[in-house]
């Protein structure tokens, strides 16, 4: 089975990336063929400083293969790399109502916040279907708000289908209700948006001063605590397996212990399981000629993937001639 996946270069990643979308995705690479993206494209719709998408872009490819991806078992490759996406992305508008993308939820949310309408953010959803199906992807995991971009381009796919055949494979959306939601600083879902997260790859120092403004309540030291509804212990939990969830769970009830010490112990779990990534980022840091290979592999796969596909859609279009 093929799956399909898209990362923004969005700059620092933070532990609710890592529970909610690239723990399953390493874990996919063992029993499905993952293609991988980095969405310099998409990215250009809320990022204009050249410079600054550039280095994104490498800091995106760097992290991601220091926390897993492995580009023998998996295609991973930047957006721009393969050029077909574009070509198929202009074929497609073709088959693309007005109306379809005047009801994106994404195009609604993104100028509500401030972000100015342009084409490149309404049409969107339109490159999105055509990174979906230039590669023949079967199932796209994405979260609950990404669920209409794979309806549109099925949607999409349709309308082409009906008009020359069976081109596209139709991809179907998963919603895994299993994956891990991660409460940040503040209780609510780690986000960038909500400025509750912590880093994967920050400073010691830093990592620690985040972790010491987690919001608890306030209850005497000797008191038992309420272990269920604290967010340090249901951000530490995610590092533990059961025997430590109960031992940590213990550690709430007997009381004799400060959410100050259980901060402590939460800093310490986080530091020493993000280590070995660290490490593999360091190397990476200072090979980055390598991750461009690394990258270009990735984009000969990719392109491999696509040709036969791109190829028909030329050939019933009437492009090629």
């Amino acid at each position: 089975m093929r799956l399909f996946t898209g990362i923004q270069p969005s700059g620092d990643l933070h532990i609710g990336n890592y529970f909610g979308s690239i723990e399953p995705m390493v874990a996919a690479q063992n029993e499905h063929d993952v293609f991988a993206f980095i969405a310099n494209y998409h990215a250009m719709t809320t990022v204009s400083d050249g410079a600054r998408l550039a280095e994104l872009t490498m800091q995106a490819a760097t992290d991601f293969l220091s926390l897993g991806i492995d580009p023998q078992r998996s295609t991973f490759w930047v957006q721009s790399d393969v050029k077909e996406v574009l070509e198929l992305y202009w074929v497609l508008s073709g088959f693309t109502p007005m109306g379809l993308l005047e009801r994106a939820h994404s195009y609604k949310d993104k100028t509500a916040k401030g972000i100015a309408a342009n084409h490149s953010l309404f049409s969107y959803p339109v490159l999105m279907a055509a990174d979906i199906l230039l590669f023949g992807s079967e199932v796209v995991p994405v979260g609950k708000d990404q669920i209409q971009h794979v309806e549109i381009a099925r949607d999409i796919a349709i309308r082409f289908n009906n008009e020359y055949g069976d081109i596209f494979v139709l991809p179907e959306y998963r919603v895994d209700d299993n994956v891990k939601t991660v409460p940040g600083t503040d209780g609510q879902k780690m986000s960038k948006s909500y400025g509750n997260t912590i880093n994967i790859f920050g400073e010691r120092k830093a990592q620690e001063k985040t972790v010491k403004k987690i919001v608890t309540e306030v209850v005497a030291m000797e008191a038992p605590k309420e272990w269920a509804t604290c967010n340090v212990y249901n951000i530490a939990r995610l590092f533990l397996d059961e025997a430590g969830q109960a031992a940590l769970q213990q550690r709430y009830v007997q009381g004799g212990e400060g959410h100050g010490h259980f901060k402590l112990y939460l800093n310490e779990l986080i530091w020493d399981f993000y280590t070995p990534y660290r490490e593999r980022r360091d190397y990476y840091s200072a090979h980055q000629d390598e991750v461009r290979e690394i990258l270009a592999m990735g984009a000969a796969k990719a392109r491999e993937a696509a040709m036969p596909i791109i190829e028909k859609v030329r050939l019933v279009s009437g492009i090629a001639y």
